[in-house]
């Protein structure tokens, strides 16, 4: 987790919005982080668009991976906790950053690049009539949308771009290259298109547009959007099924409430890339003002501002040192795509045009993109020479130790612990070790005890926490009880007694919203420190009715799965940084969605029920039917599966824990794959596994999925000894 867990964190370092100068500074961060400091990085999405390569990702010459910084990868490379949330908004006073639907992030020096949006509020109709150029990625989704839609003959090739400046002109070429000769393609602008551009770069970007076929429309604005295409200042009407927004340029409306001093909504500040108003702000890239050397927009500034901007940070965080000023030059190449793989260069007013610009450009673009896709792989520390037998065995393959319930023991060396457990002695208990939770008698009824931890696989306390709660009530959930109260067990890696309260703080309110929510309380716990962030809880639970137990399946029954597997590949491959962050972003949803409801309607039917975690699948199946001494067969192809697991582990990736998991194959037939390699996977939060009568199931299921749950019927419980039969 911490690049170095020996040095105690002493200062927050908050990165707000994932735009170049901040993806850079964090590149460059892994490599050589600030020993004592946790970096933040906070972004509602899991990767950010390139706006170099935005365009030809448009006309249809890079792939979407190709453009796009993966920022869950470079928050693994960097050593940082990514939130994936939207700020909205700074208690300077406190210092906290306002993330929607979670606790205040707290910070000691900030850093905001979120960019600016192409959002165009003042006229009328394009909030649901049209799609902004920025913010890039939401962009990049609705253009895919609409080529679809296009494809599919839902839609008619017709786009229209409001704006023709660069932005503009460039998508508008784009979008005819890609739309092919039935394209229609017009672009509007209220003055003279290319006014800031030089004369023959101008020239240039016109013949391009008229060869194109792209209607230019000048001295007549847009003045409202509607479903069929814009409205025209002149009342003429532009006819489109997409009309794209790039003549804005607008920071998001909460800075305006921060009280930093803003030029045009954008922060304003120094050399230093510091605020004018508070030295503990930086800012860079479009949303900073450069006051004492304005520039347009553009992301070459962006860039150069990264080394600057790492430094910088670097003296405040460690309060000695001499910051540098950044001083931007005058003028800047601008490489401008024209469709095909052509260019126009603009620079002192000189054009250039022709193929091999695009060859040019496109060798800068990949360039850059590499230092994100080609992350620098950190050694491992050496051994020494002289260590006990079978430790370089033990570290073999070089693959780090899992977290969440990767990090289980094995089931093998589990149960053959638990057979030296002696009977409970009280009559009150009337089941301990073996089943979910231990079941106590309770004046009419039942309660349930369980404990759960999880050794940390994030670094964001308040996820972690979320998921340890979720992943702990799996027990109560699947017999069919309800959380009475809850204690947890919290270690914390060395840090400062402030950074303490705010960790702490974040852990205490992700856990009692959903216990909470549940109908529990948390009611107290401990607390140590250690190497590394880990987290417990002890949970008391109530049934009113007899509980559900492992055993109890009948013959005939069908069995239910509610949650898609995959958590565990997902998160091992995450930890070696080749897991796509779309995908784990996708994971910590599913691990992070709680189940009561579901496990209510579950418990009124179910013989049988069970939470799938670290065992996997296959094993929490196995012993459910070692438990009803029945057997079971499932369709491996009926199996819910989060997305891009299977390719994971058709890569190789696994967690530690996987291959004792595959050590209980003996009772089992399947064909091996990539596929059937999660029937194994250890799961952390994972679905309810029930066995249920056949008559009804399928309006359960149906059920449970108006509810939102992913929930499948994966095969039947058959006669036999526990064993279990998987069909593709």
């Amino acid at each position: 987790m911490q690049p170095n867990a020996a040095i105690p964190l002493t200062r927050d370092l908050v990165l707000v919005g994932g735009g170049h100068t901040h993806a850079l500074v964090l590149r460059m961060w892994g490599m050589a982080p600030l020993p004592g400091v946790r970096l933040t990085l906070i972004d509602p999405a899991p990767a950010a668009a390139y706006s170099g390569m935005l365009p030809g990702h448009v006309a249809g010459h890079y792939s979407r991976a190709e453009i796009e910084i993966d920022l869950v990868r470079l928050a693994r490379h960097a050593g940082a906790r990514l939130i994936l949330g939207r700020a909205g908004g700074i208690d300077r006073e406190a210092r906290r950053i306002r993330v929607a639907g979670r606790p205040d992030v707290a910070y000691d020096i900030a850093s905001i690049d979120i960019g600016i949006s192409s959002e165009m509020p003042a006229l009328p109709g394009f909030e649901d009539n049209a799609v902004p150029a920025k913010p890039l990625g939401r962009f990049a989704d609705a253009w895919e949308r609409f080529v679809t839609r296009v494809a599919e003959g839902k839609a008619e090739p017709r786009v229209a771009v409001i704006g023709a400046g660069l932005a503009g002109v460039e998508l508008a070429l784009a979008a005819a290259h890609r739309l092919g000769p039935a394209a229609e393609v017009t672009l509007i602008e209220r003055d003279r298109a290319l006014a800031l551009v030089g004369g023959g770069a101008r020239r240039a970007l016109l013949a391009h547009l008229d060869r194109a076929g792209v209607t230019l429309i000048e001295g007549s604005g847009a003045r409202a959007v509607d479903a069929a295409g814009v409205v025209l200042q002149d009342d003429g009407f532009v006819a489109a099924d997409l009309t794209i927004g790039t003549a804005a340029t607008r920071a998001q409306g909460w800075l305006a409430e921060t009280g930093l001093a803003l030029h045009e909504g954008f922060v304003s500040v120094g050399p230093t890339l510091q605020s004018v108003t508070d030295p503990a702000i930086f800012a860079a890239g479009d949303i900073a003002h450069l006051s004492h050397a304005p520039r347009p927009k553009a992301g070459v500034f962006a860039v150069r501002e990264a080394p600057v901007l790492l430094h910088n940070l670097g003296v405040a965080l460690a309060a000695q040192g001499r910051m540098r000023a950044y001083r931007p030059q005058r003028d800047y190449l601008k490489l401008v795509s024209t469709g095909g793989k052509g260019a126009v260069a603009d620079k002192w007013g000189l054009p250039l045009d022709g193929p091999r610009l695009w060859g040019w450009k496109d060798r800068i673009d990949r360039a850059f993109m590499a230092r994100f896709h080609d992350l620098p792989a950190m050694p491992a520390p050496r051994l020494p020479a002289r260590r006990a037998a079978g430790v370089a065995s033990e570290l073999a393959g070089g693959k780090p130790l899992c977290g969440g319930c990767g990090a289980k023991v094995a089931r093998s060396e589990l149960l053959a612990a638990l057979a030296v457990l002696p009977r409970p002695q009280r009559g009150d208990i009337l089941a301990g070790a073996g089943d979910d939770a231990a079941i106590l008698a309770h004046g009419k009824g039942f309660q349930l005890f369980t404990t759960d931890h999880l050794r940390a696989f994030t670094e964001d306390p308040w996820l972690m926490a979320r998921i340890a709660a979720v992943h702990a009530m799996g027990d109560i959930w699947s017999m069919g009880g309800r959380v009475q109260a809850a204690l947890l067990q919290i270690i914390l890696p060395r840090m400062t007694p402030a950074l303490q309260a705010e960790t702490l703080r974040e852990i205490l309110a992700a856990t009692s919203a959903v216990i909470g929510a549940e109908g529990g309380d948390v009611v107290g716990g401990h607390t140590s420190t250690g190497a590394e962030l880990t987290l417990g809880l002890t949970l008391t639970g109530l049934c009113a009715q007899e509980p559900v137990r492992q055993g109890g399946a009948r013959v005939g029954d069908w069995l239910v799965l509610t949650k898609p597997i995959g958590t565990g590949v997902i998160l091992a491959a995450e930890m070696a940084r080749a897991a796509p962050g779309a995908v784990v972003a996708g994971a910590f949803t599913s691990m992070g969605r709680t189940q009561g409801a579901a496990a209510r309607l579950l418990a009124a039917q179910a013989h049988a029920m069970t939470d799938v975690t670290g065992f996997g699948l296959a094993g929490h199946l196995l012993a459910m039917m070692t438990a009803s001494g029945t057997a079971a067969r499932i369709s491996l192809a009926h199996v819910p599966v989060l997305a891009g697991a299977e390719a994971l582990s058709a890569a190789g990736h696994g967690s530690t824990l996987l291959p004792s998991n595959r050590a209980a194959t003996a009772q089992m037939a399947f064909r091996d794959g990539p596929r059937a390699e999660l029937l194994f996977d250890p799961q952390t939060a994972g679905g309810l596994l029930a066995a249920l009568p056949a008559e009804g199931t399928v309006d359960l299921v149906r059920r449970l999925r108006d509810m939102g749950e992913r929930a499948a019927i994966i095969g039947e419980v058959v006669a036999g000894p526990a064993f279990l039969t998987v069909e593709d």
